[in-house]
């Protein structure tokens, strides 16, 4: 994992191939009807982001997908869109060194797959991996996202954090679902493997931030405010266009920028959407990791 680049004429080959475009449905742009074992988390012993000749200093970089029914536009735009527009911009804006990005996939905790993760890849395949994710287009309004934070600390041999003590990145954006806590340590016996009775929502989200800075991006609303409080950027439906820049943005000031200068590198157009975004996090004017 992590050999070759992404490059804009591979993905201009990829969406040529796969005819897509942000007017297709759903159905049109993820056409799995199942889950691939390859991303079932029952069948991966361990994700790997290890550096190489390509990537001497690799930085993972997650994007976990709410696939829930309310959320099918969001999927479509990441997918036709957003997604070739983050990885452009990290490599033009310099944000990271070597970005390895894996994209995941969270749904009901009731689903047949309430958990689907790809490879940590740094080349197109970034791309191929997401388009053959299973859109289960269900949900209740309890989400599985516990069972990713449960993967990413205890399934992921990383480089960056034990080579270099470096964490890695977590982006889950979604709209207002909630996160049932008292069929967390059920739901990750039966979607990962591992018996853990006494886990709760806290304690996951205390072991995932040992590798990675996690936020959440919440599509919709000011709901569920006890979610990652000071990590968290409310934005509408409408200004969902503006992830890639949110995204970046959130990992300059992560790693010391200042404000004023992560905004400058944008369009004038997009500032006051990004702007706005950032603003709801605590890490401006502090900098640095808030226990939670």
């Amino acid at each position: 994992m992590g050999y070759g680049s992404y490059t804009a004429s591979d993905w201009s080959k990829l969406k040529s191939s796969r005819n897509l475009s942000s007017t297709q449905t759903v159905q049109e742009v993820f056409k799995s009807s199942n889950c691939n074992p390859k991303m079932n988390p029952k069948f991966i012993g361990t994700r790997e982001c290890f550096d190489s000749s390509d990537h001497p200093n690799t930085t993972p970089i997650v994007v976990a997908l709410d696939v829930t029914g309310s959320m099918g536009y969001l999927a479509v735009e990441v997918a036709t869109k957003a997604l070739n527009e983050l990885i452009t911009k990290l490599y033009s804006t310099g944000a990271v060194e070597d970005p390895a990005l894996m994209c995941a996939a969270y749904g009901d905790y009731m689903d047949t797959a309430p958990l689907q993760v790809t490879q940590f890849e740094s080349d197109i395949r970034i791309a191929e991996q997401l388009l053959d994710i299973y859109f289960e287009n269900k949900g209740s309004g309890q989400v599985a996202l516990p069972c990713l934070w449960e993967f990413l600390a205890k399934h992921t041999n990383i480089d960056a954090v034990n080579k270099r003590k470096e964490k890695g990145f977590l982006f889950s954006i979604g709209d207002q679902a909630t996160i049932r806590s008292t069929s967390i340590p059920q739901t990750i016996t039966r979607v990962i493997g591992d018996s853990l009775p006494s886990a709760t929502r806290d304690s996951l989200l205390k072991e995932v931030q040992e590798k990675f800075h996690v936020f959440h991006i919440m599509i919709g609303g000011e709901g569920n405010n006890d979610i990652l409080p000071g990590y968290k950027m409310s934005i509408s439906q409408n200004d969902i266009g503006c992830i890639p820049q949110i995204i970046i943005s959130a990992i300059q000031l992560q790693k010391g920028e200042k404000l004023d200068r992560v905004l400058e590198q944008w369009d004038s157009v997009n500032v006051p959407v990004i702007s706005a975004a950032l603003k709801q996090l605590n890490l401006i004017g502090v900098l640095r990791e808030i226990c939670l």
